[in-house]
């Protein structure tokens, strides 16, 4: 998808940056298979998680050529079709599927239509509307992001009693980022934290959503 949207707009200056929030070799095999033609990060240490309050993955940030941020975080596309899936197959009912490829599709239209015309497009917030938008980060979020850090290190250096009791305190300040969480979670054959400790931490969420609604033209009217 992101390499489609990266050669469609080859013309237009227009760059996809990737940034992994995982573990190098848990990532890489993922990078490799997709053979992207744009930058592909790995982030072990969840510096750009830490720099943007990134939450979830997918997520995006659009940052104009001035190093002006015109859309703060936000879900790339992705909906909450998950909650309605068959966790046994890991089917989605029809109509979810549908619901959740025309998102992605109006997303994806939207990041055309801004790189085409720039601070022009309908999708580009003004200054205020932006810094309204962008996730605050308090205290306990940052002392959070340094335990996970903590944590990376001294699971690095075989220290995984200790590495394990900082990314529990990671987790405990900070409990809105899957992120954080998945970093340490049990992993299935896939290397992917989407066994029966993900399913129960998303039926905790009750009412709430688990990616947080895009507020953009095609898809939710902003509040």
């Amino acid at each position: 998808m992101w390499q489609a949207l990266f050669e469609s707009l080859a013309d237009q200056s227009f760059v996809v940056i990737a940034v992994a929030l995982d573990q190098p070799e848990a990532a890489r095999a993922w990078i490799e298979a997709s053979s992207p033609t744009y930058p592909c990060l790995i982030d072990r240490d969840h510096h750009v998680a830490d720099l943007f309050n990134l939450v979830n993955v997918p997520q995006a940030v659009w940052i104009d050529e001035s190093g002006r941020i015109v859309r703060p975080p936000e879900t790339a596309g992705s909906g909450n079709g998950l909650r309605f899936m068959d966790r046994s197959t890991g089917a989605l009912p029809e109509a979810v599927m549908a619901e959740r490829k025309r998102i992605k599709s109006v997303y994806m239209d939207a990041v055309r239509d801004w790189a085409r015309h720039g601070a022009s497009s309908q999708h580009v917030l003004d200054a205020p509307t932006a810094a309204s938008r962008l996730p605050q980060a308090s205290a306990q979020i940052a002392q959070a992001h340094a335990h996970f850090r903590l944590g990376q290190h001294l699971q690095r250096q075989g220290q995984a009693q200790a590495a394990r009791q900082a990314f529990d305190e990671a987790v405990r300040l900070h409990p809105e980022s899957w992120s954080i969480w998945r970093q340490a979670a049990p992993k299935d054959a896939r290397g992917l934290a989407a066994g029966p400790d993900f399913w129960a931490r998303v039926d905790a969420l009750g009412e709430r959503d688990y990616y947080a609604p895009i507020e953009m033209a095609g898809i939710r009217p902003a509040s």
